[in-house]
């Protein structure tokens, strides 16, 4: 089941990288139910539906990455950004997914746990799709540290609220320590993609994933809080001196899943406010709305980018083999 590359050379001379499975139990399946995505390898042809895959674009909210599909499909000229795209989950109320072309845009909900059991359903239905070459980004919202709100953030490592780059689980009573290292050649072109936009500031920066939105972050506003304003000050300095430049709730199981599954992976969230100066969003809803919108922007940029050269490439390689 696990699988490493595939045999199969590209018009590159690469060899197309495949997603990376290590679980020998589900040989023994006759089928697998992708229950949280309404999908299975029994009832649907995935590789038929899902084999073109490239870029999978994930993100918290469902109505974010259904916005996102109707973007990219009008950026890449696949279709009317206005259309009403089918949302592949159908019938089940956990997660929406849409697909493009060779985008695929899902869902993950809120917190490590919503987006660690999505990731485990989509990285088998990549694998089953027989999908080759695929980068995946997580596209979301985040709170700054030191930073102007609206700044997009693409992350460097994902630090715990200990500032520790690493993912723990308990597995089975134990614990077990996981890397959240993230792709930083992708991080760059990502970063790159920001500079020749130049519509919003983009930085490279460490990211904080916590396990709670109130007192995990350093909150003064939540239900319960037994720190002092200073106490707060000086947690978040000590972050920012660790190189943790935003906060959010998904990216180090994102990036230590991703990492084991061999897949090409960055976290590009936009700051809504900074914590150094408030806990509470003061900004109206049309100035969030747009900055929700910048890393849909970046994001649609490098895969445009992406794809034109691919297609460069594959052009070239005809010349040649011609």
């Amino acid at each position: 089941m696990a699988s490493g590359f595939s045999d199969e050379k590209n018009g590159a001379g690469k060899r197309p990288s495949s997603v990376h499975l290590n679980n020998p139990h589900l040989d023994s399946l006759k089928e697998d139910i992708l229950y949280h995505f309404n999908l299975g390898t029994g009832s649907q042809d995935l590789p038929a539906m899902f084999g073109d895959v490239k870029f999978v674009c994930v993100g918290g909210s469902a109505w974010r990455m259904k916005a996102f599909i109707q973007y990219i499909a009008g950026e890449l000229g696949l279709g009317d950004p206005k259309a009403e795209y089918p949302n592949i989950c159908a019938g089940t109320d956990r997660y929406s997914m849409y697909k493009v072309g060779p985008v695929l845009s899902i869902s993950h909900g809120m917190g490590i746990p919503s987006i660690a059991i999505m990731l485990h359903e989509l990285i088998k239905l990549l694998y089953h799709a027989n999908c080759t070459d695929v980068t995946i980004l997580r596209i979301g919202t985040s709170g700054g540290i030191g930073l102007k709100p609206g700044t997009v953030v693409v992350t460097k490592q994902s630090m715990d609220a200990c500032f520790q780059p690493k993912y723990e689980q308990v597995i089975l009573g134990k614990t077990v320590v996981r890397s959240t290292d993230l792709d930083e050649g992708l991080a760059e072109e990502l970063h790159q993609c920001g500079a020749e936009m130049d519509e919003f500031e983009t930085v490279i920066g460490n990211t904080m994933c916590t396990l709670d939105f109130y007192e995990g972050q350093a909150r003064l506003d939540g239900a319960f809080c037994s720190y002092t304003e200073e106490d707060k000050q000086n947690y978040l300095a000590e972050a920012y001196s660790a190189g943790v430049r935003n906060i959010e709730m998904e990216s180090s199981v994102f990036a230590a899943m991703c990492k084991l599954s061999c897949l090409r992976a960055a976290v590009v969230c936009v700051t809504l406010l900074d914590r150094l100066k408030g806990d509470q969003l003061t900004s109206s809803h049309d100035v969030l709305n747009n900055f929700q919108q910048r890393p849909q922007i970046l994001v649609g940029h490098f895969i445009k980018k992406q794809l034109k050269a691919s297609q460069k490439s594959c052009d070239d390689f005809k010349i040649i083999a011609t």
